[in-house]
């Protein structure tokens, strides 16, 4: 327990002055940091042919994500499937097929890095730094940029008509990415390489077994894996260089390596708290938004926790009574590992130090509703994005409550942006459900391992997985198949875009609109009340979409075979 407090205490000690610099980095305003960085930043734009002072409309800032995200998965498809022919391969890998290569291209290029694949054994050296890596910095990025766009879009106090535009992408991007994302890794990278995680391009090394009797020689693959971890929990990415992930000594070594693995998790989330506060200058609302996703955070691990201290029922009779071992690192504990499990899909990271399909069912259960609200704290910018999305629709309610028409920060909210904002939000119980509903009536395709309630809980955790760009799974799913990788490329692709570009509409429609003055019936948006009535839209909203399909899995397996 100390030690999840300490770590508790990390992220909040780290994360306040990297939300100052985050912000002042990100500013608008003319600072020192321009001066350091645009020795780096200026040839970037002029070898990309882009001029970095134009302002986009939303609609011209959208497309550029889109057209830039297409071309990065049409590249890394290729280079999947081609990496047999290309150089850095001394392993001598052959190419992946096409589904798979498809798949693992839009999975990282949505920020989840959910894999059908094992890492050491199926992807090259080029693959895992140029391909996965390169998508690893800039997707976060991108959540960033437009989280960036729209605050200053929608947050920052303008008269009508004054902003001609959201910003530029390229110039959000390059800044995101030099400014933020590479030099925390490049920290976190060393502080891991200390820590004895492999940072080489050798190939896999050749070790004759202790047993002298055995005369089979044990292959182990190396590469630069440091910095792909480092990038890997900074930027809310998940995946692993190798298949069991960070549960494997070479990616997570030591105790202080598996703290700093841990506390990368949720550092930047946290930190973009403060600044936004900053650059927006609403600091109460933030305030308000992080003491919900604090109190989220704490509900979850909380559960988490207490649920993998209980014995696992399927062990009942084969050992002692003790907590639930089973898929866990004995060098972390239950309790490590919960706090891990947890975090890493309440921030829709993915990656794991123990294997969540082994929790008991309340902690899979829990676990599976950090994804369904994926707003406690959630990936880089599309977090705070989401939890916008959350923000209007409560505007919308509490408004009608009150007797006004339906406003947010003084501008109306109308037809179209009720429309939209809808959509974005049903469209998880929409896809996750439908996509699970014809996976289970197809029980060849489905390759569960396990027949009943945790079967149905395998199915639903991938696709939930997919949806919320997560990339965690409850491993034992046959899921390298042509219907997993089609049917979950659709739940990627919708579950990126929609959330991330819908708020970023509505921002620029609601920046049009002229500010209605504030009267007594306004609602204090960052008001104690009005954080409660967002924190019960947010529950509301996923409990009527997930609670039958969560009653027929884990809360099912947890009455059936206990908890």
């Amino acid at each position: 327990m100390n030690d999840m407090i300490a770590i508790y205490a990390i992220v909040a000690l780290l994360g306040v002055p990297l939300g100052i610099y985050i912000a002042r980095a990100l500013s608008t305003q003319p600072s020192q940091i321009d001066t350091l960085f645009r020795v780096i930043e200026t040839p970037i734009y002029r070898l990309a042919g882009v001029n970095s002072q134009s302002v986009m409309t939303w609609q011209v800032y959208a497309l550029a994500i889109l057209k830039l995200h297409v071309g990065l998965i049409l590249l890394a498809w290729l280079v999947f499937m081609c990496q047999g022919l290309l150089p850095l391969n001394p392993d001598g890998i052959p190419g992946m097929k096409w589904d798979t290569a498809l798949h693992t291209a839009v999975s990282f290029a949505t920020n989840t890095n959910q894999q059908h694949y094992s890492g050491q054994a199926q992807l090259s050296h080029l693959s895992q730094t140029f391909a996965i890596v390169t998508l690893q910095f800039l997707t976060p990025a991108t959540g960033l940029a437009v989280l960036v766009a729209i605050a200053r879009t929608l947050l920052v106090a303008r008269p009508a008509g004054a902003l001609k535009g959201v910003g530029n992408y390229y110039h959000d991007l390059t800044r995101t990415v030099v400014r933020v994302m590479l030099p925390l890794a490049a920290v976190v990278a060393l502080l891991l390489t200390s820590q004895g995680v492999p940072s080489s391009y050798q190939a896999a090394h050749q070790v004759e077994m202790l047993d002298s009797q055995v005369e089979e020689v044990q292959s182990i693959p190396l590469g630069p894996v440091a910095s792909m971890v480092a990038i890997k929990q900074l930027g809310t990415n998940g995946g692993g260089w190798y298949g069991p992930n960070s549960s494997v000594p070479l990616e997570n070594p030591t105790p202080l390596a598996n703290v700093i693995e841990t506390a990368s998790l949720t550092i930047i989330p946290f930190a973009l708290l403060i600044a936004i506060a900053l650059i927006s200058g609403r600091r109460r609302l933030m305030m308000g938004i992080g003491a919900v996703m604090l109190t989220f955070s704490l509900i979850s691990t909380s559960v988490v926790v207490s649920s993998e201290r209980m014995p696992n029922a399927a062990l009942s009779e084969l050992s002692q009574p003790g907590a639930n071992l089973e898929g866990k690192e004995l060098r972390f504990g239950t309790d490590l590992s919960a706090l891990w499990g947890s975090w890493t899909t309440q921030t829709s990271n993915g990656s794991v130090n123990a294997m969540h399909d082994s929790f008991n069912p309340m902690g899979g259960m829990m676990v599976l509703m950090d994804m369904f609200v994926n707003v406690t704290f959630g990936g880089v910018g599309v977090g705070l994005i989401g939890f916008f999305l959350y923000l209007m629709l409560a505007a919308f309610v509490g408004s009608l409550m009150v007797g006004r028409a339906p406003e947010l920060f003084g501008k109306p909210l109308e037809t179209r942006e009720m429309r939209w904002i809808s959509l974005a939000i049903l469209a998880q119980p929409l896809v996750i459900l439908g996509l699970s509903a014809l996976t289970v009536a197809m029980p060849s395709a489905a390759g569960t391992s396990n027949p009943g309630f945790h079967g149905l809980s395998q199915v639903l955790y991938e696709f939930t997985s997919a949806f919320a760009n997560n990339g965690s799974g409850f491993e034992g799913l046959g899921d390298d198949t042509p219907w997993w990788n089609l049917a979950c490329v659709i739940a990627l692709m919708v579950g990126r875009f929609l959330p991330m570009l819908v708020p970023l509409a509505v921002a620029g429609w609601l920046a049009a609109k002229r500010t209605a003055p504030a009267g007594r019936g306004t609602l204090p948006m960052d008001s104690p009340a009005f954080m409660g009535l967002t924190a019960g839209v947010i529950v509301i909203v996923n409990l009527l979409g997930f609670l039958p399909a969560l009653v027929l899995g884990p809360i099912a397996e947890a009455v059936t075979q206990g908890f």
